[in-house]
């Protein structure tokens, strides 16, 4: 191709690429003209919507002004209220305040006048007290001068014979409401007593605990005592108790202070001798055995008698204690069948007195627990009774029940008293327990000693198997009101110096005789 054809085909170029780019420019022509509108449509939009906007906040704004207004108005008025209402209570407080200070005002002129009134009445009141002082002082010395005494001296005169008065008054007023109450009182309680003892009568025998051993003949010693004593020797080393063999035939005598350990060897002896057998082991077999049988047998001898009374929920160890007492003896008494019966009496009298009948029989089958350990420790056996019952936990009225039910502890309520009663109907009447002829008339005659040696006394007499001391007093040397000290001093003398069953009652007696003859 030539150069025209070059140019020509050039120029056509350039003639399509201008008639191309006038074409798009009129096209973005168009494009600029339509987003200019829409531009324009959504700011005159936009514009619309922020009048609309601005109207909406504004009617908001003005709903909120009266909403505020209109609770402001409303608040205004309700403290108004409250003001008005303040304002009307402090005033009527202040008018109430008036009228009391006004009230006061007046009182206090009242009290004004009357404690002037007072004083010059208390002023008068010194005068005539003075007045009074000065004419006393005229009397007495006008009563020294016509008497011839002093003013102590008189006074000492006055006090003697108001003392005398006083004492004869205070005895005769003392002799009267005892003998009052000695008669409501022994009536009432002979009533209970002769109850308790009607509605409780057992059968009571003597009872000590067998020491003695029958033997099948006196061949039977010499095994006992076995080759050079062996057989003895295990034995008391076993038991605690000692073999007496003697001359006595076909008896060989157990001899220990535990009535335990001798019930023990009382048991494992009589096996053996039935045995036949008799060497240190089968010693040894034997008594352990009678100490579990034993052991087992006061078990039960304490579950016994807790049954029988009616008392439940005492503990085992204290039960065992209590059965111990069946091997034990005072006076002859067996002292498990003392309890049962003091649980018994105590009972019966504490349901006429309306007491608890549970809590009188507790302390009477207990009242005597301090026996069967008296031989391990020291003491008496009421005190170590009362140790034993605050050791297993028991109501403090029974231990004190225990510790006063022979009089070493001051009693202090009414079951301190019952024990004591119970104890004493049980162990006092007769056939309950033996006492040795010396040891009674000691007794006795320890009694009227005691109170002859009071001034004034004339005879003594111990009566009622030393149950009673009739006193007769010289009439010239002791008045009646004088009397009742001496019995009671007696009695406290009896009490601090002597031992004795129950009680001791002491009579005396003073009498005046006239004598004269007709001539």
């Amino acid at each position: 191709m030539d150069t025209t054809g070059y140019i020509i085909a050039a120029g056509v170029g350039l003639a399509g690429v201008a008639l191309g780019f006038g074409i798009y420019a009129l096209w973005a022509r168009r494009r600029i003209v339509s987003a200019a509108q829409r531009a324009k449509i959504i700011i005159d939009d936009a514009n619309r919507e922020v009048a609309a906007r601005k109207k909406e906040l504004a009617l908001q704004a003005k709903e909120e002004l009266y909403r505020t207004r209109t609770q402001f108005e409303k608040e205004t008025r309700q403290e108004r209220q409250e003001l008005k209402e303040l304002d009307k209570r402090i005033n009527a407080r202040e008018e109430n305040l008036e009228r009391k200070l006004s009230f006061l005002e007046r009182r206090e002129s009242k009290f004004q006048e009357r404690e002037k009134r007072f004083n010059d009445r208390e002023a008068s009141f010194s005068e005539k007290e003075n007045q009074v002082k000065t004419l006393i002082e005229k009397q007495q010395s006008r009563l020294q001068q016509i008497s011839g005494l002093s003013r102590e001296e008189a006074k000492n005169i006055l006090l003697s014979s108001l003392k005398e008065e006083a004492e004869r008054d205070g005895a005769l007023i003392g002799r009267q409401i005892e003998t009052e109450a000695r008669e409501k009182s022994e009536q009432e309680a002979r009533k209970i007593i002769t109850l308790a003892i009607q509605r409780y009568a057992s059968d009571q025998v003597s009872e000590v605990a067998v020491s003695a051993i029958p033997l099948p003949n006196d061949e039977m010693k010499g095994r006992i005592i076995g080759r050079e004593g062996r057989n003895i020797r295990a034995f008391q080393a076993l038991t605690g108790v000692d073999i007496i063999v003697d001359d006595t035939p076909e008896v060989v005598v157990l001899s220990a202070f535990d009535p335990v350990r001798r019930e023990i060897a009382r048991v494992a002896l009589k096996r053996l001798v039935s045995d036949g057998r008799i060497h240190p082991p089968r010693i040894e077999e034997v008594v352990k055995k009678a100490s579990s049988e034993v052991d087992r047998s006061i078990r039960e001898a304490g579950e016994q008698a807790a049954f029988e009374v009616g008392v439940p929920g005492l503990k085992p160890e204290l039960l065992k204690i209590l059965g111990r007492l069946r091997y034990r003896t005072s006076y002859g008494q067996n002292v498990l069948d003392h309890s049962r019966e003091v649980a018994f009496i105590m009972g019966i009298m504490a349901a006429e007195l309306n007491l608890d009948i549970q809590l009188a029989k507790k302390i009477g089958l207990l009242h005597d627990i301090g026996k069967a350990v008296d031989h391990e420790v020291e003491g008496p056996h009421a005190e170590i009774g009362a140790n034993l019952a605050r050791k297993f936990g028991l109501p403090p009225v029974i231990v004190q029940a225990i510790a006063s039910h022979h009089g070493e502890v001051e009693p202090q309520s009414v079951y301190d008293f019952l024990s004591q009663a119970g104890d004493a109907i049980s162990a006092a009447r007769p056939g309950a327990r033996s006492e040795s002829l010396e040891g009674y008339l000691k007794r006795l005659g320890k009694l009227e000693q005691l109170a002859l040696s009071f001034h004034g006394v004339k005879k003594a007499y111990a009566i009622q198997a030393g149950r009673e001391v009739r006193v007769m007093v010289e009439p010239d040397k002791v008045g009646d009101h004088e009397t009742i000290h001496i019995a009671r001093n007696i009695s406290k003398k009896i009490e601090e110096e002597m031992d004795y069953p129950g009680q001791v009652k002491i009579t005396v007696l003073r009498e005046t005789r006239a004598v004269e003859y007709a001539k």
